[in-house]
């Protein structure tokens, strides 16, 4: 989620550990590897990719 509006993108980024938003490559990075046969191994496993806001 990247707001346009920027009273939302204020109080969102003031949540986050990482103070910006996300780029890109950066959620399609590790949706590409758990795609790959290289990640066949991982199973029932929960990656969250929010830049900080839910740790």
């Amino acid at each position: 989620m990247n707001p346009a509006g920027r009273p939302l993108r204020d109080m969102l980024r003031g949540l986050m550990s990482i103070k910006r938003h996300e780029r890109l490559w950066e959620i399609a990075a590790p949706l590409a590897w758990v795609a790959r046969l290289e990640a066949g191994f991982v199973t029932g496993a929960m990656h969250t990719i929010d830049g900080g806001v839910a740790a």
